[in-house]
């Protein structure tokens, strides 16, 4: 039977070399962690393990180590630095195997930490919007503790899961972290206005968080019959339900109902996901399965990337050798949406950084990760149009890649592929 106490009680069942899962994205119980973090004195090698968690993350910094190891399976903005510095870890992995991972006892769980909402009167709980691979913690792990918040939407779906899963609850009522898209800038429309070229009627869309993922959603309000198979979706989504455009009426895999794996927005997206019959949030393991993915129409997956190569290697994790991000969800999607019946899979990003600094590149930089392969990649899109790679030798890649980048670099570009074919290279 489920027992309650305080996050300072709870907590002291962590033992030194425990490995500790906390729940994903907004779900990430900031009590528990702060709980676990006060005993730091007292522990060793903890190494806790999640996937990208929003508000902070203190056990990755400097200051805890030896005490607490981050070994996170997505390097999230609030422990980038500290991994890129070294004081924290990343496992690289396909966001589809992270439960797997769990499950096969590879990457134990000894202590997982969660959020659910409070029991209903039949005894569940949920998981909120994040379910990704906290069932597979749930369920594999020793202790499970959770802060019990009636601010949490009882997502339905995986979501659902029956008090007696859990070991110990923490009554704690706390707003959930809020992350507002950012506004686009001229090169975030331009790009957004191009993708949404891409999309057709009866499309499943996948797609991430942040302006060009808004704006391809704006520019969507006059078609007809859309869906969603995502990993994730925040609140560009919800307009073009209450407009009566996203019906998910020709889906083949959970028909009529949005999928996704996790949720982040501001309060409308939370409010949007609460007991709404017509999203079904699930594992993670099932959203991004490839052999599922496919099997909808016109799988249109939208991903971005930290930079390109002219032969069309993507690299999405990585500065060089320093982690920033993760492979997450992208290759899992690339692969579905590639096989999927007049599905597109969609590279879309600005074609320099803030700096100035082309992001189409002769080569990736030393160290950096190839995510999706140049095998892989179908659609480029940067602010300067749309490329379609797949299928094309690797001159002709080059010369659509370059016909995309910035003006100021496409020189350099050109100068760079006649020497990587020694001459034999015209645009």
């Amino acid at each position: 039977m489920v027992k309650y106490m305080t996050a300072e009680e709870a907590v002291k069942v962590i033992k030194s070399d425990d490995h500790v899962y906390i729940h994903g994205v907004a779900m990430a119980p900031q009590i528990l962690i702060d709980a676990m973090v006060a005993r730091a004195p007292e522990l060793e090698n903890v190494r806790i393990h999640h996937l990208h968690t929003e508000a902070t993350a203190p056990y990755a910094n400097a200051e805890y180590e030896g005490h607490f190891v981050l070994e996170s399976f997505f390097v999230g903005s609030n422990c980038r630095r500290q991994t890129m510095e070294g004081h924290a870890d990343y496992i690289p992995v396909f966001l589809s195997e992270v439960p797997r991972l769990i499950r096969n006892n590879i990457v134990p769980v000894d202590v997982a930490l969660m959020q659910v909402s409070p029991p209903d009167k039949h005894g569940y709980v949920s998981l909120g919007s994040s379910v990704d691979a906290s069932v597979a913690a749930v369920e594999c792990g020793k202790v499970v503790i959770a802060q019990v918040n009636p601010k949490v939407p009882r997502a339905l779906g995986d979501a659902t899961m029956h008090m007696s899963n859990f070991d110990v609850f923490v009554e704690h009522e706390s707003e959930l972290h809020e992350a507002p898209a950012p506004l686009p800038d001229e090169s975030d429309i331009k790009i957004g206005d191009f993708v949404a070229t891409l999309v057709e009627d009866g499309a499943t869309l996948q797609m991430g968080i942040g302006a060009i993922p808004n704006v391809v959603l704006g520019n969507l309000t006059n078609h007809k019959n859309l869906g969603v198979h995502t990993e994730m979706f925040s609140d560009g989504l919800i307009p073009l339900v209450e407009k009566g455009v996203l019906t998910n009426s020709e889906k083949k895999i959970w028909k009529n109902h949005i999928v996704a794996s996790f949720v982040m927005g501001t309060k409308k997206t939370y409010e949007f996901l609460d007991d709404n019959p017509r999203v079904a949030m699930l594992e993670c393991s099932f959203v991004n399965d490839v052999r599922i993915i496919r099997q909808n129409p016109k799988v249109t997956a939208i991903n971005s990337a930290l930079e390109i190569d002219i032969t069309g290697q993507v690299c999405a994790d990585s500065i060089g050798t320093r982690h920033y991000s993760g492979v997450g969800g992208q290759i899992d999607f690339i692969r579905g949406a590639g096989y999927s019946e007049g599905g597109k899979p969609i590279i879309a990003m600005p074609s320099i950084t803030n700096k100035g600094i082309s992001k189409i590149v002769p080569t990736l930089k030393p160290g950096a990760g190839v995510v999706s392969t140049r095998a892989n990649v179908h659609y480029i899109v940067t602010e300067y149009g749309i490329a379609y790679l797949y299928g094309q030798p690797l001159k002709e890649r080059a010369r659509r890649l370059i016909q995309i980048a910035h003006p100021d670099h496409r020189e350099e570009l050109e100068r760079a592929a006649y020497e990587r074919w020694n001459g034999h290279f015209k645009m």
